[in-house]
């Protein structure tokens, strides 16, 4: 069996261990639920699950917010994310291929650096998971003002997956690195 590499302590030594986190959810059907006073349960199942993944990892939600599938709305989301002390953002939904699936077009004109390894671990990680359906996921990752940002697909699944199997475990190294 073909062991797994890991990266050196010393690339990981002298990170921060605790981090603030915002959370978007992007999906019109629960934006407008929310709107029209259902804010008992929009049935935001996927920030839900990203709020608890990142809590239990010990870090910090500072902002939540559910944004419709509109390129203004998205944009006006995440500059609110980037203007609170959150160190990463990490959105859910609009990275398929419909036309309203536009939260990787916004996001990649925002971008410093886009962090390519990110959305390639993602589809390899989904593809053992659910087979070839994973090229139908755009996710991205990458940098903005020197926080880290996570666009991450709708499913509760996708979004566990991610946040369990990248980006929790290499968190403190990302952002070691951002803010160099």
């Amino acid at each position: 069996m073909k062991e797994k590499m890991t990266v050196p302590a010393k690339h990981k030594s002298g990170a921060q261990k605790q981090y603030k986190c915002a959370i978007l959810t992007i999906s019109t059907s629960k934006y407008w639920k929310r709107e029209r006073g259902i804010e008992e349960d929009i049935g935001d199942l996927s920030g839900e699950s990203a709020k608890e993944l990142v809590t239990e990892n010990g870090h910090d939600i500072v902002y939540y917010d559910v944004l419709p599938d509109e390129e203004d709305k998205i944009y006006e989301g995440i500059s609110k994310a980037l203007s609170t002390d959150a160190d990463f953002i990490i959105t859910s939904g609009g990275t398929g291929l419909t036309k309203n699936d536009v939260t990787v077009e916004v996001v990649s004109k925002l971008l410093n650096k886009e962090m390519q390894g990110f959305g390639e671990l993602f589809r390899l990680k989904s593809y053992e998971e659910i087979g070839t359906a994973a090229v139908l996921s755009r996710a991205i990752a990458g940098v903005i003002n020197q926080k880290a940002i996570f666009c991450l697909p709708g499913s509760p699944a996708a979004v566990k997956l991610a946040i369990t199997g990248i980006i929790m475990p290499e968190i403190a190294h990302i952002m070691k690195h951002v803010r160099e």
